[in-house]
């Protein structure tokens, strides 16, 4: 049990750093959050999972990824050697729902009973759409997190049990009353423990801006995510236990969060959607929308992950379609094509890289990614015009605050590099692939 880690999560509070964070848990800790309750920490970006102890058994929430469930198991069997009676999967997530097996195959070496899981009604859905899209996940969280060899799990355990939209049942004396919520996923669960004054949020709280808009991977539900933290917050709860980072410890802290996190969310969405009723397209509304920095300051709310101009993005993908209101993007030309015309129109491939390095020089990152993609694209053997790609990018990447953009801004190095200097490649640092 770890009780420095509490303390360090308590201090959070005032500043948190994700660096600091990691360092603090180690491989795997185990913090008490109540009585016969814990949650346990795991270092990168994988999700944390929650225990309780029960007469009839240990009720868990979520059991880790692929590479994290032995230090999971391990941590867990540190706290409590006893059978466990049902696993709560949060939602679907690889971080999340990976070590199913490795809880399975204990409970049937030690001769104990079979364990239940359970999950929202969309989870076994996601789960066949992420077999489907096997390689296209491969490709997107390798971009995403910087693993290029990673591969996506091809299969998953199902829930035995699902529920819609409320499902309240009792193991061993202690009640959970589970909650379908839309956020990050469409299958996300969060519960409420009344006679502990505990919630466990699952990924609605990930100790940084709400991942509601991430520009590689499915839908995500801003409105749905502001109610679900209201709906949180009328639980009055002294304790909420995140999907990541460090549990929150106090009713006044639970309440500012959820008030602070819900705010940030409706004003984004409600200025998108003004704007959309105005018939404005969508670069119009990004250019307009006030991304109110003050509650970005907040330490659960900084955008460290996700970036709140995707969320713009996400919001007009709900509600309005793939179409960005210029009739030019319709039915559009290849890049490929436009490029080449543009390079023509302007003296050539080098040209181009050429102005896109004096952009990048002058700090218009922007306007030099576009030029310098119009370079390689233009021209795919040019190495010049690769070498400028690489340098925008990687000042882009730089530039950023959010995994998800420098992800895809050192995907461009990489492909570029691919082209120009494949022994760079070799050797790169391998991280654990996380949250959605």
């Amino acid at each position: 049990m770890s009780d420095d880690l509490r303390a360090i999560g308590d201090a959070c509070w005032s500043s948190f750093r994700f660096p600091d964070w990691q360092r603090a848990i180690g491989s795997s800790k185990a913090t008490q959050v109540a009585d016969d309750m814990v949650y346990i920490a795991t270092r990168g970006v994988v999700g944390n999972i929650t225990a309780v102890r029960t007469r009839d058994g240990l009720v868990v929430f979520d059991t880790g990824s692929a590479s994290t469930a032995q230090q999971i198991y391990d941590t867990l069997r540190g706290w409590d050697a006893g059978p466990i009676h049902t696993v709560i999967f949060t939602h679907g997530h690889v971080d999340h729902v990976m070590g199913a097996s490795l809880f399975e195959e204990e409970a049937k070496r030690r001769g104990h009973p079979k364990i239940r899981f359970i999950g929202q009604r969309n989870m076994p859905a996601r789960f066949r759409r992420y077999v489907a899209t096997a390689g296209f996940n491969t490709n997107i969280n390798g971009r995403q997190f910087g693993v290029p060899d990673f591969q996506w799990p091809k299969q998953f355990r199902h829930p035995d049990l699902t529920y819609d939209d409320t499902l309240e049942f009792s193991v061993g004396g202690v009640t959970f009353e589970l909650n379908h919520g839309l956020g990050e996923t469409d299958d996300h669960t969060w519960t409420w423990i009344a006679d502990r004054k505990v919630i466990v949020s699952g990924d609605f709280v990930i100790w940084a801006a709400p991942n509601s808009g991430n520009p590689q991977k499915v839908q995500r539900y801003t409105k749905p995510w502001a109610e679900a933290f209201r709906a949180m917050a009328a639980k009055n709860a002294d304790i909420l236990v995140p999907g990541h980072g460090p549990a929150i410890f106090g009713a006044d802290r639970v309440a500012t969060l959820l008030a602070d996190g819900a705010k940030f969310l409706d004003t984004v969405h409600d200025q998108v959607l003004t704007l959309m009723n105005a018939g404005k397209t969508l670069d119009e509304i990004v250019q307009a929308v006030k991304i109110p920095t003050d509650l970005l300051t907040r330490p659960y709310l900084q955008p460290t992950y996700d970036d709140p101009e995707f969320l713009v993005r996400n919001i007009w993908r709900l509600y309005g379609g793939w179409w960005d209101g210029d009739p030019a993007h319709l039915k559009p030309a290849s890049a490929s094509a436009l490029a080449t015309e543009l390079a023509h129109l302007a003296g050539g491939a080098a040209k181009l890289a050429q102005r896109a390095a004096e952009l990048a020089a002058s700090g218009d990152l922007r306007l030099a990614g576009h030029l310098a993609e119009f370079a390689v694209r233009a021209e795919p053997a040019n190495a010049d015009a690769h070498r400028t790609r690489i340098e925008v990018n990687k000042q882009r990447a730089a530039a950023e605050t959010t995994v998800m953009a420098k992800g895809v801004f050192n995907g461009a190095v990489r492909e570029s590099l691919a082209v120009v200097d494949p022994a760079q490649l070799e050797a790169r640092p391998r991280r654990n692939v996380g949250i959605g």
